[in-house]
């Protein structure tokens, strides 16, 4: 059975959105891309570095996955893992592409996710795929979330735990902290969910 692990840059009121550049999703009017650059240093890239060097496969919305696809496959040497990975690929409208190993999913996707999942295989990375995400939280199919934890706040855009996630229980597996007061926290799914009182 292969784990499903959210990779995530989020801010510190867990906005997901454009962390790259101003005018990578200017979706709902967010005017606050390009969060991320001041903060990316050596460290990150070497925590980055880490977290990708075991063989992966790769599930993404399609947004995410046409932004892969214009620059990995011209960068083969940067993105081993990337380019060797199967591309497993959410689109009600995209079928087809060039890009080696990419396999589309158009329709029942949380079955489809869920059959991908009980294979043997590489463990399943998403990246960016906001949307995506919230299917996955909302049907509870993610094993591991890898955070990379922001020390700005955006106060508007898409969030990484918007509505309809289900209440679920996680454990923390690892912490750093980078040079630049970056968190990164990986969280492990850590059975049901449950409350008390103090």
């Amino acid at each position: 059975m292969r784990k499903l692990v959210v990779l995530t840059f989020v801010t510190m009121d867990g906005v997901m959105q454009a962390p790259g550049a101003p005018s990578e999703d200017t979706s709902g009017g967010f005017a606050h891309g390009g969060w991320l650059p001041p903060y990316f240093d050596g460290f990150l890239g070497e925590v980055m570095d880490e977290q990708m060097r075991e063989p992966f496969d790769l599930l993404l919305g399609r947004k995410t996955f046409e932004i892969f696809a214009s620059y990995w496959p011209q960068h083969q040497d940067e993105g081993p893992g990337i380019n060797n990975a199967t591309k497993y690929v959410v689109s009600t409208t995209l079928t087809a592409h060039d890009w080696q190993k990419s396999v589309f999913i158009n329709h029942n996707v949380v079955d489809e996710i869920k059959r991908i999942k009980q294979q043997d295989g590489r463990d399943l990375q998403v990246h960016g795929s906001g949307n995506l995400i919230q299917t996955l939280l909302k049907h509870d199919l993610i094993d591991e979330l890898w955070l990379k934890i922001f020390p700005v706040t955006v106060g508007s855009g898409k969030r990484l735990f918007a509505d309809g996630t289900v209440p679920a229980s996680f454990k923390v597996t690892a912490t750093k902290l980078s040079p630049a007061g970056v968190i990164i926290a990986n969280y492990e799914r850590a059975g049901t969910f449950t409350t008390g009182s103090v």
